[in-house]
């Protein structure tokens, strides 16, 4: 049957690639004749993918880290949106090799019967016109679906591509979402593939503005709501003046080819001096002004940089301030104080262990303790124990020395924990460490040594987060987790509230709007932020964050309207909710309430008190706070 079907599909790719068939897509027929003609393939050929030895997929990994941790949560965020069962979303590095993969892990295996390995090579040359390889060379993003693949053995996949440009406009990376199953449609990859543009989108314009964080970097759009979305032009060049990076947005706009613009001044192209233009500079770049272009254009723009100040003859005492926590919002009075001792126990070295569902922001309240935290200044290295491989996760956490196995970099490579000396390393789902890896861990934690693959001991200073979803103990029973390398790591448990239970959730909704809006004016209507109020979100901030960022995309008035919302959140029966409160569904609820806020009342707010006039511990108290959404700015209790 298999052979059948392999025969008919050959012949198909035959009839196609020279040319007798006229109704085929013109740039599926191009692919499938370099198949053939260039590369020499069998369509026909059930050969799985050839995949990169390890030492040779580390070094791949290493050479893209930092576009790996910035595509990291655009992955999650991306394979969330997409409901998650039945896709893969893949990043693979300028040769089509795959470095990164997420997918639900009981459809993993179904995955890897296809080919799609961490290190298998996807280039067209080797597997034929697929989502990724014919991706690389169209320099396009483009869908291959089912028997639009070269090789028979791919034609149950769907694969929606997008490459990612690096600031000098070559290939960096290819993000890809692939399907294993039959009802998918070429029609239904739309929606698919606007989502994996974004993303890609998302990625190339993070990983400009971090690569020339040092530079003066010019933010520019037709409009000025667009200047800070993922459209915009940006231009980055150094202090003398002269152009260093410009993305395609910044070359549509101006009218330009790159290398007219690389290495000229940057006052060449627009009607104003370098110093007028330093004059805008601010360090956050929030407020975008007129600017235009030399040929006529007008633009408005916004440049970050720092601040061009008059020094004063009179020198003001430096005043320390403590870190802003970017990221995090601190509404609900129960998360408030957990951060509060968080910091206090980290200050003093003592791990963090974080639990809470998926998504609900364990890595941003593990970063905002660092931040907030006298080691705000020291390098915050993440790491996901699920995310990567058993047979990479020690060369990542440990690092090796050169030459130590076949294929190993002759400098070696510097592992997580060395990476962290003097910061924060974050381990998240450290749960699903490898039994032999708690205990290297473990040691490296009681002797505070750090022993790369085929090197020597070498000290390191390094405080531990970690975070998991799973419940812990339970594995310590089962035995696929250390006793005790749990109680190292669980100096304070701290357990982040799913979204469905925070009572901040109207002041956290604002907060994200407002991050992912950036300088873009977006407002819910009241019906609009009703229904997103009351959704249970399954994928917690993750999923909530994902479903904003596409309304302010797709917000064309500055308004988002309850029709705009998802289907899925619109039409949930728990949409049914008051503005204000969250539910009374009978006169008890209404009774206890009351009596909650008379005796918050009598004790001016003092949780403690609250707890022992009502005759309940103050946990059950802070449950019912939530329960009703009762919520105040708390003050704090030593």
């Amino acid at each position: 049957m298999h052979n059948d079907h392999f025969s008919r599909h050959a012949q198909q790719v035959l009839t196609v690639a020279h040319g007798r068939d006229p109704s085929s897509d013109p740039s599926i027929a191009r692919s499938w004749l370099r198949c053939l003609e260039d590369y020499h393939l069998d369509p026909a050929q059930t050969i799985a993918p050839t995949v990169l030895e390890h030492g040779r997929l580390l070094e791949s990994r290493e050479r893209l880290q930092q576009v790996l941790h910035i595509a990291g949560s655009e992955m999650n965020s991306l394979h969330q949106q997409l409901s998650g069962a039945g896709h893969a979303v893949l990043l693979t590095d300028a040769r089509g090799v795959i470095l990164n993969c997420v997918t639900a892990p009981s459809e993993r295996k179904i995955f890897e019967r296809a080919g799609l390995w961490l290190g298998a090579d996807w280039s067209e040359a080797c597997e034929g016109t697929n989502g990724i390889g014919t991706c690389l060379v169209e320099r396009q993003s483009l869908t291959i679906h089912r028997d639009e693949h070269f090789r028979g053995r791919h034609t149950g996949l769907t694969c929606s591509a997008s490459p990612v440009f690096d600031p000098h406009g070559d290939l960096l990376a290819v993000l890809d979402v692939s399907s294993a199953r039959e009802a998918v449609s070429r029609q239904s990859q739309f929606h698919t593939m606007a989502l994996v543009n974004l993303s890609a989108k998302m990625i190339e314009s993070c990983y400009f503005l971090r690569h020339f964080e040092n530079h003066w970097l010019l933010r520019f759009h037709l409009q000025a709501e667009s200047v800070g979305l993922f459209s915009e032009g940006l231009l980055a060049f150094d202090g003398d003046g002269r152009i260093c990076a410009v993305n395609q947005s910044a070359l549509n706009l101006l009218g330009q080819l790159r290398g007219g613009l690389l290495g000229q001044p940057v006052e060449a192209f627009f009607e104003c001096t370098l110093d007028q233009l330093l004059g805008r500079a601010s360090a956050n770049a929030t407020a975008s002004w007129p600017l235009r272009t030399r040929d006529g254009r007008h633009l408005f723009a916004a440049l970050r940089g720092q601040v061009r100040s008059i020094p004063t003859p009179v020198a003001k005492p430096a005043v320390v301030e403590r870190p802003r926590l970017p990221g995090i919002c601190l509404g609900d009075p129960v998360l408030q104080q957990d951060f509060s001792k968080a910091l206090r126990v980290f200050e003093r070295d003592v791990p963090l262990l974080i639990n809470g569902e998926t998504g609900s922001g364990k890595e941003a309240f593990a970063k905002a303790v660092h931040q907030a935290s006298q080691r705000a200044d020291k390098a915050f290295v993440a790491l996901n124990c699920a995310a990567i491989p058993e047979s990479l996760i020690e060369s990542e956490l440990f690092g090796y020395r050169g030459g130590s196995f076949t294929g190993a970099r002759k400098e070696g490579m510097q592992g997580k924990l060395q990476q962290a000396d003097g910061g924060t390393l974050f381990l998240d789902e450290i749960g699903d460490m490898p039994l032999a890896l708690q205990t290297r861990l473990l040691r490296v934690l009681e002797d505070r040594l750090v022993v790369p693959l085929g090197g020597e001991p070498q000290a390191v200073n390094v405080r531990i987060i970690s975070a998991t979803h799973r419940n812990l103990l339970a594995r310590v029973q089962d035995g696929t987790f250390r006793e005790d390398l749990y109680y190292r790591l669980n100096g304070l448990e701290i357990s982040l509230p799913a979204l469905r239970d925070r009572a901040d959730k109207s002041q956290l909704l604002d907060f994200l709007l407002g991050q992912e809006a950036g300088e873009q004016p977006v407002a819910l209507d009241p019906a609009a932020r009703r229904v997103l109020l009351a959704f249970a979100w399954p994928g917690n901030v993750r999923q909530l964050r994902m479903v904003l960022r596409t309304l302010i995309a797709l917000c064309a008035d500055g308004l988002v309207r309850l029709e705009d919302v998802p289907a899925r959140v619109r039409d949930s029966q728990t949409a049914q909710v008051n503005d204000t409160l969250p539910s009374a569904d009978s006169s008890l609820d209404v009774a206890e309430r009351g009596a909650l806020l008379a005796a918050l009342a009598q004790q001016h707010w003092h949780m403690s008190q609250t707890a022992v006039l009502l005759g309940i511990s103050r946990n059950t108290l802070y449950r019912k706070l939530r329960k009703y959404g009762i919520a105040r700015q708390l003050r704090q209790e030593c």
